[in-house]
Order: structure tokens, then sequence, then C-alpha cells
């Protein structure tokens, strides 16, 4: 694996990890607000972007390509999917990693029996199937999941299929690896050792991770708090980037 990293700005050193089947421009404005206080890393996960894959893409590897990247601490944020690799950054680099933003974020994706906040394992696995036949429209059908019940939706979703292919399609391989970490990760007993600080911030209208999972988190995360945008489905960075770029600010200067 080699990733592709964008470095903007000065200060301290903040990570940023995308969602599936995305990378780095998903962030728009963001990654230029944050620039202005802190050294932002845009990251293009393996196999997304401009970042190569070999081999698979599994949760343990990604993990360790990330923390061979960077040999000082960092503060890392992590939106859907890459708020699944950030936890787990976290938790096995505790060293490496300083404090953690999670948007969108959940510790298990998929519904189990003891689990309620998370999407039907049978949608996923219809989401796995497509995703052999045609990977364009599942990766497209996936975005207006996103975007469902959010403020300024069509806009929303126009924004993010504009920015979908800008960097190339994503390597077929790493799509599929994202879709099985997204199926089987269950980090839940592993939250409850993340003791750097955390900020949890959850979209009100979310439908793939709804607030319940960053209000689990923060309840057994022993350093961790939540915001709930108003009005945000699943990717509050792109509808309110006013309000979270404010609490990410807030979060990493206290």
């Amino acid at each position: 694996m080699s990733l592709h990293v964008e470095v903007t700005g000065q200060g301290k050193p903040l990570v940023m990890l995308h969602g599936w089947g995305m990378h780095g421009g998903i962030w728009g404005d963001t990654v230029m607000r944050l620039a202005q206080e802190f050294t932002v890393h845009n990251v293009d996960l393996p196999g997304h972007g401009a970042s190569k894959l070999q081999g698979a893409f599994t949760l343990d590897d990604v993990v360790a390509t990330l923390d061979a990247q960077f040999d000082q601490p960092v503060a890392v944020l992590g939106w859907s999917l890459g708020g699944i690799i950030a936890q787990h950054w976290a938790a096995r680099s505790p060293q490496k990693i300083e404090r953690l933003i999670l948007m969108a974020s959940t510790p298990c994706f998929t519904q189990r029996a003891d689990w309620l906040f998370g999407m039907e394992a049978e949608t996923l696995q219809l989401f796995a199937a497509e995703l052999e036949k045609n990977h364009t429209a599942t990766l497209r059908r996936f975005l207006a999941l996103q975007v469902r019940g959010s403020e300024s939706e069509r806009e929303l979703l126009a924004a993010l299929r504009e920015q979908l292919f800008s960097r190339g399609e994503p390597n077929l391989a790493a799509l599929r690896g994202g879709l099985e970490i997204l199926r089987d990760a269950d980090l839940r007993e592993q939250a409850s050792t993340i003791m750097q600080p955390t900020l949890a911030i959850a979209g009100q209208r979310d439908k793939l991770t709804p607030p319940e999972a960053s209000n689990y988190l923060v309840q057994v995360m022993p350093n961790a708090h939540v915001v709930e945008v108003a009005g945000a489905a699943h990717a509050p960075f792109l509808s309110h980037t006013d309000t979270v770029v404010q609490h990410i600010k807030k979060f990493l200067h206290e």
C-alpha cells in the first residue's frame, strides 16, 4: 500500500480520513478552513484517489500503513469508514494519536442482534452484490443514502457526484475491502480502551450512522463528548461547514 497525502497549512498536524469509495477531495472547503490554523494531511486511503493498493484492503493493513506514514503524534479526523479506521488506529497506537474526531461514525456499521443503530446486513450484502455488477451505479446509490433527509439534499447530492470520480475511479479491491470492514467491524469493546480526548460529530438526520451510534461512543469512551448538527445527514461537513469547522477548531485548541 502507498498513500497519497496532500499537506496544507501550518500548525499542529491534523490527519483527515474520508469515507467509503471517496477520496480526500471530498472534504471540499473544510480542508482550506482548517488549514488556516493547522497543518492538514488530507489522505487518499489505499486504492482511492491517487493512492495505490497492492494486496488486500483490511482494517489492520490500512492502519499499519497510516501508522508508518506519520512519525509524529497527530490529531485524526475520520468520517464514516474513515471514522472506523481512526478508532482502530487510536486504540492500536495510542502514543501516535493525540486527539480524535469521529464524524458521522460508529463502532459497528451493521445491525446485529444487540445493535440496532446501523445498516441492515441484507442491505449491505445487496450493495456488495451490486458492486460486482456495476460499481459506478453502486457508488452513486450510496451517495444518495448519505444525503437523504439533509437540508439542501439535492444540492449536496450534486456536489458529491461531481467529486466522486474527480481523482479517478477507486480500486475495486479497495471497494470490496471497505465494504467488508463496514460489514464485519465491531469496535464496541475496543472503544472503552480509547483514552484520547474525542469529539463525535453526528448528523441529526443521519440514516447510515444515526446519532445513537455517536451517543454510544461517548458513553463508553472515557474522554469523549458529542455534538449533534441539526438538519445534517451523513455529510455534515458539506451541509453545515461553518458549524462543523467551528466545533473542530474549538476542540483541537482545547
